[in-house]
């Protein structure tokens, strides 16, 4: 991610990459699983504390990445690699499920709704590990104001597409045909497993232990 010049190239490159780190798609299915059941007024109040919770994390992380990366003495590599993992675990769940159709319970089910909304809605659902990595190494590797005002920018849109998007799942949770919702989880789940191997690709190629091609 090259954060030393403004041109719209990087605006485009940021848009893109936060609306896979912090957009609706890899949450919007769990959601509306979580919330299946749940009264109108609750879904409602588990969406803004989903959407209060990753929008705070956000905030801290591009603020604070910086910090962080120097106290605990880690590159924006190695986060790089390490998001790559857990972003993998995640769309292996995606692809292959995570609930067992032959056991009396759902862990889901059994959640407080504010919980849920916190754990894993809020994060490492809506906020997951690729909007992890491009925050704190915005934040540790931005070369202006002017770049983290764009940063800033870019995460308010996306942020209030969410809000758009999950208002409308709201809305129309009790129409949308669950197979079809259910494909296009599995489906995303293997263009997620792709960006999280390419994560961990460029961690690598950060911390110099492989070299790619064009990079």
């Amino acid at each position: 991610m090259e954060l030393e010049s403004l041109n719209a190239t990087f605006v485009i490159d940021m848009f893109l990459l936060l609306l896979i780190g912090i957009g609706p798609k890899i949450a919007l299915v769990p959601f509306l699983e979580a919330t299946r059941e749940m009264p109108e007024a609750t879904k409602r109040r588990v969406l803004r504390k989903m959407l209060t919770t990753a929008a705070t994390v956000a905030v801290l992380l591009l603020i604070l990445g910086g910090l962080l990366t120097r106290l605990l003495h880690f590159s924006p590599g190695a986060l790089g690699v390490a998001s790559g993992i857990i972003l993998l675990i995640i769309a292996v769940t995606m692809v292959l499920g995570q609930h067992d159709e032959h056991s009396g319970s759902d862990p889901i089910e059994d959640k407080d709704p504010m919980q849920l909304a916190v754990f894993p809605l809020a994060v490492p659902y809506l906020l997951n590990p690729a909007g992890i990595v491009v925050l704190v190494t915005a934040s540790a590797e931005a070369s202006s104001l002017a770049v983290i005002a764009v940063v800033v920018g870019v995460l308010i849109l996306i942020l209030a597409l969410d809000i758009a998007v999950f208002r409308w799942a709201v809305h129309v949770s009790n129409h949308l045909d669950e197979s079809r919702m259910l494909v296009t989880e599995k489906v995303f789940g293997f263009l997620l497993a792709a960006l999280a191997v390419q994560l961990v690709l460029d961690g690598l190629s950060d911390v110099g232990v492989i070299h790619l091609t064009g990079h």
